[in-house]
């Protein structure tokens, strides 16, 4: 990393003709990951990366430039380029004080466990005898793992200077199953922002397994899904991502200030039922979105956006922000070194209701039990949305009945919010890798059990 007497020095050169801010984000990253396919470990690879960004921000234009090069000299470089690109006009200089410096999950990045690999394989192989010994129709599992330190450093000429180490691991598991519907396929994820050797420890590798081939399995037998319009109910944990995509993005601020945004101009407004609130926190323990200060030095904090169905706040960044006059909700996010930060979720999740979630099943006459989804996308603008299905049943009488082929769930994001009609108690979290503008983030997504009372499913069967 760098000391803070460098940091100023290369600041004062960002901001020696004039600039309104600079900032440096010095990273270390350090990883490792592995593949296993049809019994055997299919890849294996490490990922050392060690660099900076620089951005220097006049009016309303931003320079940015970044290195591999620690010296003073490479990082003098990066200054004057992010400079050239943005400004011109008198000098100006900063003298940093240090406000904080932080130490996020996991301790320090050298904590790195040099037995990865070897106790990789042994669970990889393990998750591949678990889903195979479901059932012989699984012909075919794909497993992966794996974990990840990043520390950083941010400085800036509002005065932060402020550092962080993160350690997160992840494992997944996919089962291929072979009958007379052709292969059916299931999917699971598990993923914390927490050490390997206490993600080992804490995480039922063998039920993650055993859900994925059930996944694949169920739909061995499924009828066709229903098509129109009718209610569903989002099993707790799995519909998380339908209101991150459809609902979370349109509550970023650099969408409202671009009035790019379904939501913008709503504060104040009921935007969906009075029973839903909806919460971005990257204060979270351990989920996959946590993180002690996010990439332009901000504490991570809990920023309720909906409460009660009224639209309360936006989430924000410090550009969002410095347009309006807002100050940072901690949202500020980038990929790496090499990216811009922008505005981002964390761990977006609806708070849990009082209702039992069996209750809420046997109230429904008939209607679409999802219990798993998969990708979909959205219009910011308008809030319209679609996503698919990867593991769901039908509702008959109150009962969960046959399993569906995947489907397609199609709706608007406040017409969702405001049918929903019933909150479970049984809150849970799903990890998830969310996308903007070329960059890649983890996120958390998370619900209780729900009920929509009206969504159009692209089903093939008419009832």
């Amino acid at each position: 990393m760098i000391d803070q007497e460098l940091a100023n020095r290369v600041l004062n050169v960002a901001l020696a003709q004039g600039a309104d801010f600079a900032e440096i984000f010095v990273e270390d990253r350090r990883g490792s990951s592995l593949s296993f396919e049809d019994r055997r470990v299919e890849s294996v690879s490490d990922v050392i990366s060690l660099g900076a960004g620089l951005r220097v921000v006049y009016g309303d234009t931003t320079g940015f430039a970044h290195t591999t090069d620690l010296s003073e000299p490479g990082l003098i470089a990066i200054a004057e380029t992010a400079r050239s690109v943005a400004t011109g006009g008198s000098s100006i200089s900063v003298a940093l004080e240090p406000r904080r410096s932080i130490s996020g999950h996991g301790g320090n990045a050298d904590d790195h466990s040099s037995s990865f690999k070897e106790q990789g394989v042994q669970v990889l192989a393990r998750l591949d005898e678990v889903a195979r010994s479901t059932s012989g129709s699984i012909v075919q599992v794909m497993a992966g793992i794996s974990t990840a330190a990043r520390s950083f450093l941010v400085a800036n000429s509002d005065g932060v200077f402020a550092s962080s180490t993160t350690q997160r691991t992840r494992a997944s598991v996919s089962a291929i199953a072979s009958g007379d519907t052709g292969l059916q396929s299931g999917s699971v994820p598990a993923a914390y922002t927490i050490d390997f050797n206490r993600f080992l420890a804490e995480i039922d590798l063998d039920d993650l397994a055993t859900t994925a081939s059930r996944r694949a399995l169920s739909k061995l037998k499924a009828r066709p899904a229903p098509s129109g319009n009718l209610p569903v109910i989002l099993k707790r944990g799995s519909g998380g991502i339908l209101f991150h995509e459809a609902c979370g993005h349109g509550l970023e601020a650099d969408h409202i200030v671009k009035r790019s945004s379904v939501y913008a101009d709503r504060l104040g407004q009921m935007v969906a039922s009075p029973l839903v609130t909806l919460v971005d926190d990257g204060t979270v323990a351990d989920e996959w979105g946590t993180y002690a200060i996010d990439d332009e030095g901000h504490l991570g904090q809990r920023n309720v956006l909906i409460e009660n169905g009224v639209l309360v706040d936006y989430l924000w960044d410090r550009k969002s922000g410095v347009k309006s006059k807002r100050s940072s909700s901690g949202n500020g996010r980038r990929q790496s070194y090499e990216h811009l930060p922008m505005v981002r979720m964390t761990n977006t999740f609806l708070l849990a209701g009082d209702t039992n979630p069996e209750d809420i099943i046997a109230s429904t006459p008939y209607g679409v039990y999802v219990a798993a989804l998969t990708g979909g996308q959205v219009n910011t603008a308008t809030g319209d949305f679609v996503f698919g299905t990867q593991e769901a049943y039908l509702i008959e009488d109150g009962h969960l009945t046959a399993p569906l082929r995947d489907t397609q769930l199609i709706g608007n994001g406040p017409e969702t919010l405001a049918k929903i009609d019933a909150i479970g108690d049984d809150f849970a979290m799903t990890p998830g890798t969310c996308g903007k503008q070329g960059q890649s983030v983890p996120v958390g997504t998370g619900q209780a059990t729900l009920r929509i009372s009206e969504m159009t499913l692209g089903g093939t069967s008419r009832g």
